[in-house]
């Protein structure tokens, strides 16, 4: 791995294979190591480079130091749609990511990002067309409050949540099951959440991360200038960011294609992997090829 100063902020990256670069935006909480290597290997398989880096205030970036909200605040903010100032915003975020190409020498790039990835990915195909051959927002939403909600069935299982420090791994387990779909492997989960956990633990970077989810527009009329070829993948199981995300996400980009999974929730299935890969590689093959 390596890191780079981009737009005031240290990032750390890793790259992988050699082709056609493909930039991996990682969601709330998680690090550039949270995805599957599985997922990883397969788009090198596809020939593409791909390049994975941690946001800001995750992994081994560069930490904030705003104050974080209590989990009652946060609950509230989101009720509200209005949260205190974590000092910075998604549009920072994704002008992180485009300036991390641009650092490495990439004038554009595939992009991918999941969750709140995929908000930053969706602002980086608004805001840095150039940069973006083409665009695959997966379990995200537009920014609307009317779509995309967290289900108020997962509720109680953020309430009851012990934010004890000590009790993290119990706590990630929990959270994971509850958004995961049939397709949780606790052994798999409990072996990624002690090795993300053994490499960085930041859970007051997440609730700055979340105040900048909350504090960001809704971007629907926006994604309507976006003209790089565009997938959104989504799980009909989904219970964080609720289907209706996707299905406006997709409806919002003109000439998107809608990718749903009956056996998807928030996350991406081992056994559904190769159908995505395949997927974003057929998406990446709409674009319009780089000139040298």
């Amino acid at each position: 791995m390596a890191a780079v100063q981009v737009n005031g902020v240290t990032l750390e990256y890793e790259r992988s294979g050699s082709g056609e670069p493909l930039l991996l935006v990682m969601g709330l909480a998680g690090q550039l190591t949270s995805w599957p290597s599985e997922f990883v290997d397969g788009l090198v398989a596809e020939g593409f480079e791909v390049i994975r880096f941690d946001n800001r205030d995750a992994g081994l970036s560069t930490e904030f130091t705003a104050p974080a909200m209590t989990p009652r605040a946060q609950a509230k903010a989101l009720l509200r749609g209005r949260a205190p100032d974590p000092g910075y915003t998604l549009t920072d975020m994704a002008d992180d990511a485009a300036g991390l190409l641009d650092a490495l020498g990439i004038d554009s790039a595939h992009v991918v990002g999941v969750s709140m990835g995929g908000m930053i990915a969706q602002i980086m195909a608004i805001e840095h067309p150039e940069a973006v051959r083409s665009l695959c927002s997966i379990m995200s939403t537009t920014g609307s409050r009317r779509v995309g909600r967290m289900s108020a069935s997962l509720l109680p299982t953020y309430a009851r949540i012990d934010r004890d420090p000590t009790k993290r791994f119990d706590a990630a387990m929990t959270i994971w099951k509850a958004i995961s779909g049939p397709h949780f492997d606790p052994e798999y989960a409990a072996a990624r959440i002690r090795a993300e956990q053994e490499r960085s633990y930041r859970p007051i970077g997440v609730s700055r991360q979340t105040m900048a989810i909350i504090n960001t527009p809704d971007r629907t009329e926006a994604l309507g200038s976006i003209a790089a070829p565009t997938l959104v993948i989504h799980g009909m199981q989904d219970l964080l960011v609720m289907p209706s995300g996707g299905m406006a996400t997709a409806e919002a980009v003109p000439g998107s294609r809608l990718l749903m999974f009956n056996d998807m929730a928030h996350d991406l299935p081992l056994p559904r992997l190769a159908e995505i890969i395949d997927a974003i590689a057929t998406n990446a093959s709409r674009s319009v090829p780089a000139t040298a």
